[in-house]
């Protein structure tokens, strides 16, 4: 019996949640838009058998970002902050190679650090390795 559930949006990021490891995993693809993050994030972090879960955002196949300005990433982490359970203790990790996705990687990782809401830790990583690294540590 597998604990994986794949959730495939119509969009650019295609999500798998591994309920053993706590662990959603986003991996997106193509071109990412700002409805396909704030899609992701409200169709799945609104589920509560995710609630307190590590994420790994993959966004190493990304070819292009189309977002309308760079205040949608304080929007999303705003909305994500918003969403965390409280007295929860999760991770986030983000892997992006590109500049400009690494970049912005970097907002969202100060904007979630500034909202007092916020109860996931966000780093951002340049190799899926160090990003794994990064997640599987012992939790208390």
């Amino acid at each position: 019996m597998t604990s994986q559930i794949s959730i495939r949006f119509e969009m650019s990021i295609e999500s798998e949640i591994d309920h053993e490891r706590r662990l959603v995993t986003a991996r997106g693809r193509g071109t990412l838009t700002h409805e396909d993050v704030f899609g992701y994030q409200r169709e799945v972090w609104s589920r509560a058998d995710v609630a307190g879960y590590d994420e790994l955002a993959d966004m190493t196949e990304i070819e292009r970002i189309e977002l309308s300005s760079t205040g949608e990433v304080r929007n999303l982490a705003n909305l994500a902050a918003s969403m965390d359970p409280r007295g929860s203790n999760s991770r986030l990790a983000i892997v992006a190679r590109d500049d400009f996705a690494f970049a912005l990687g970097r907002m969202y990782e100060t904007y979630r650090g500034l909202d007092p809401r916020s109860t996931k830790e966000v780093r951002v990583f340049r190799s899926v390795p160090e990003a794994l690294a990064y997640l599987r540590p012992a939790r208390t």
